[in-house]
């Protein structure tokens, strides 16, 4: 399959970029959905909340003074001192969908759960709109730390993370850099620094990364000059005369016909009633264009090895296009993180689908290790 397709991205035909609308300027809907979808007929949640669980909108801020809004998420029947997990993910995504997912999952299972927007997206703080930090998003983890550990129903010595798709390797990441998080697990793990820096299982050539960091310099420019940040691509696409060719879009309006596999399971999570958010930057626009430069310069995981003697706990579907990212941090710590690979599992289901997620197994992990 060609390496942009694999991707999931849609290359653009032009090369001139503008700003896509604010969040909430998009009203329609996926082609083929009726109806304004059940995530806005639920209060905009793309899941119903278990009965058993009382959830609650929170702020914090982290250690570089932005507001972080969250959704906590705690047992009603709750005793004593509990649990705690930080939950986020994937990259692109709300709280109120797959984190907020997980989060009502585990605290049904007695834990207090506290699933984040990062920073500069959904409803928390930061002037600029929809960009991405590796460093202020890996902070997002221990700020929610420093929240969990001071609520009086939580064990702060009892804290893990949980983090869903692109927002893994910062949890990792702030887990190495944090003792406080006791265990951590990912789902669907992305390394976006990887991703971002060299492309699909590292496709890009020396070439196409240099015509990378060569368009992101040339994008501040034209942002300089416009005083905008425009959307464009975060996973860099190339055409096939090996030109840079961003979109400004992370998903197309509507599917096309031929559209490859991977483009097509974002799209029936992120474009469809299943998983659609107006505020979630995958079902709706894209990042800003220079969004990929930090990344290029924090690359994550890269001290994983201080998690020891904590653990980690990775989840990957067998039929992922992601897989490979779960099994390099496993091979590169393999006294410290265990990988359960799910059969007949792509890297979507693991979002959402709860007969395919293995929660049975994440609450043996966080039950052993959160002690």
């Amino acid at each position: 399959m060609e390496r942009r397709k694999a991707l999931g991205l849609i290359a653009a035909t032009g090369a001139a970029f503008t700003p896509t609308p604010a969040f909430g300027a998009e009203t329609g809907r996926a082609a083929g959905v009726t109806g304004r979808g059940k995530a806005t007929a639920k209060g905009y949640y793309t899941f119903a909340l278990d009965k058993n669980v009382k959830r609650t909108s929170v702020r914090f801020k982290n250690r570089y003074g932005i507001e972080v809004a969250a959704d906590l998420y705690v047992p009603k029947n709750a005793r004593g001192k509990l649990p705690a997990l930080a939950v986020s993910g994937p990259f692109g995504a709300v709280k109120e969908q797959s984190s907020g997912l997980y989060a009502n999952e585990f605290a049904r299972r007695g834990y207090v759960a506290l699933a984040f927007d990062p920073s500069f997206t959904g409803e928390s703080g930061g002037t600029v709109r929809d960009v991405a930090s590796p460093d202020i998003f890996t902070e997002d983890y221990s700020a929610a730390v420093d929240f969990l550990g001071l609520q009086r129903i939580v064990d702060r010595e009892r804290i893990g993370a949980q983090a869903i798709c692109g927002l893994s390797g910062m949890a990792l990441t702030a887990a190495a850099a944090d003792s406080r998080i006791k265990a951590v697990a990912t789902a669907s793990m992305y390394d976006m620094s990887r991703s971002m820096s060299r492309g699909h299982k590292d496709g890009y050539t020396p070439e196409q990364r240099r015509k990378v960091v060569d368009y992101l310099s040339r994008q501040r420019w034209t942002d300089a000059e416009n005083g905008t940040f425009a959307r464009g691509s975060h996973e860099v696409p190339f055409d096939e005369n090996g030109n840079v060719a961003p979109a400004d879009r992370i998903l197309p309006k509507t599917l096309p016909a031929d559209a490859d596999p991977v483009t097509a399971i974002f799209f029936d999570y992120y474009r469809t009633e299943r998983g659609y958010h107006p505020r979630s930057i995958n079902s709706t626009t894209a990042w800003t264009a220079t969004t990929p430069m930090s990344f290029f310069a924090f690359p994550l995981t890269t001290d994983i090895e201080l998690l020891a003697p904590r653990k980690a706990l990775l989840v990957a579907g067998a039929d992922a296009h992601s897989r490979y990212y779960s099994e390099d941090v496993q091979a590169k710590a393999p006294d410290t993180v265990d990988l359960v690979i799910v059969p007949d599992a792509n890297h979507v289901d693991l979002y959402d689908r709860k007969n395919l997620i293995p929660f049975d197994r994440l609450d043996e992990f966080f039950t052993k290790n959160l002690t």
